[in-house]
């Protein structure tokens, strides 16, 4: 399922195992198409993940790669969790690394959902 120029999906990342119930997760949300759950390691007081439950190794894979019923319920997914989780009255902050420079940690799409206080800048110059 990987587009050119990205390593194959590897089916033992920690994502796939926590979509296989190996691995236990703090469950925010589930639906058809996506998984959303606390980061074990939040860098804000609100940090959720969501993954969708196909094997796309990043986010160039999932948009090349997943069907248009995927893609949307994935998106209309990640809208449902910063909703219930209070999110949009404040503000909060969408964050999908790809790639190595970017410190994309796990090699499964995922979105990062953080809110619950004043961010600031995401990348300070200099």
């Amino acid at each position: 399922m990987s587009v050119s120029g990205l390593p194959p999906y590897d089916p033992q990342n920690i994502f796939a195992r926590i979509l296989r119930g190996e691995i236990p997760c703090k469950r925010v949300h589930e639906d058809g198409h996506a998984l959303a759950f606390h980061d074990i390691h939040p860098q804000a007081p609100t940090h959720v993940l969501v993954i969708p439950k196909g094997a796309y190794v990043s986010a160039a894979d999932f948009h090349a790669s997943a069907s248009a019923e995927e893609i949307a319920g994935f998106w209309r997914a990640v809208g449902l969790v910063a909703k219930s989780l209070g999110l949009e009255a404040t503000g909060y902050r969408l964050l999908a690394n790809m790639g190595p420079d970017s410190g994309q940690e796990v090699p499964h799409f995922h979105v990062h959902i953080c809110g619950g206080k004043p961010l600031g800048r995401m990348i300070s110059s200099g």
